[in-house]
């Protein structure tokens, strides 16, 4: 594929999933518009969505990890995570309920998100260097999003879809990295008060750790290092699950404590998250 023809495939992959957005419909998978598997090619359409929003005023705060289940991997035929960015209307706070059709097809996972108190530049960060960089971690709710029609995507359309980010909810109690052993730590994730996922810190590429240093390391390498003030959500630690209007969730990892978020019903008054 020559470059005019991989710009306008990109070009094409970009539009179809910002009309996606636009209409509130999910779109066909992207992958046939892109050269087969190409992941730089998916990471190109992701950029332009990142661009736009830039050019909109939005603010990015962060990164988050996806892929770092082994299972979900080979379900995909890859074998490393991918990322995407963080924008700070995304986030919602706890208590402020998500607002009917603000998400296509809302999945939750609970996963462990980290605060940067300094940059991590470095081509090869240690774990030293990431544990000094770490202001604190937070327990965090990730409400996943595709704007592919029935979550139909390999590695190319989640990758061109910005990571399949939707929203994510953080804890309120910050927890130095010296009080928890992130790699032991045991999750739950309850749907209406009741337990739909289980998951350990070990689920995580081995530990949360190991992601985010794949992430540092990895952003660095493109020339766009993690900075000061960045949270990062590091990757779910058990099954995602399904959310509907109405649904509350409760997310509770050990030694970080809980984190809730809630989905308005359609009768419900107000403006939402």
């Amino acid at each position: 594929m020559s470059a005019p023809e991989f710009a306008d495939a990109v070009a094409k992959a970009a539009a179809v999933l910002e009309e996606a957005a636009r209409t509130g419909t999910p779109c066909p998978p992207v992958r046939s518009l892109l050269p087969e598997r190409d992941v730089e090619a998916a990471y190109a359409v992701q950029r332009r969505y990142v661009e736009r929003g830039l050019a909109e005023d939005r603010r990015p705060v962060g990164r988050k990890i996806g892929l770092t289940s082994p299972a979900v991997q080979r379900q995909l035929g890859v074998g490393q995570p991918d990322f995407g960015v963080l924008f700070a209307d995304m986030a919602v706070p706890e208590g402020r309920p998500i607002a009917p059709g603000r998400l296509l097809q809302p999945k939750v996972e609970a996963e462990v998100a980290l605060v940067l108190g300094a940059d991590l530049p470095h081509r090869e960060p240690t774990v030293a260097d990431l544990l000094r960089a770490t202001a604190f971690a937070l327990p965090a709710l990730e409400i996943v999003d595709s704007r592919i029609a029935d979550w139909d995507i390999t590695i190319v359309d989640t990758v061109a879809d910005n990571a399949s980010c939707g929203l994510f909810v953080l804890g309120g109690t910050p927890v130095p990295l010296d009080r928890v052993d992130l790699r032991a730590v045991r999750m739950t994730l309850e749907k209406n008060g009741e337990t739909v996922s289980r998951g350990t810190g070990a689920d995580c590429l081995g530990s949360p750790l190991t992601a985010a240093l794949w992430l540092a390391s990895t952003l660095s390498g493109l020339g766009d290092p993690l900075r000061a003030g960045d949270v990062v959500l590091t990757g779910a630690l058990g099954p995602m699950a399904v959310a509907a209007e109405g649904d509350e969730f409760t997310g509770r990892i050990e030694g970080l404590g809980t984190v809730t978020a809630a989905f308005a019903a359609s009768t419900t008054e107000g403006t939402g998250a």
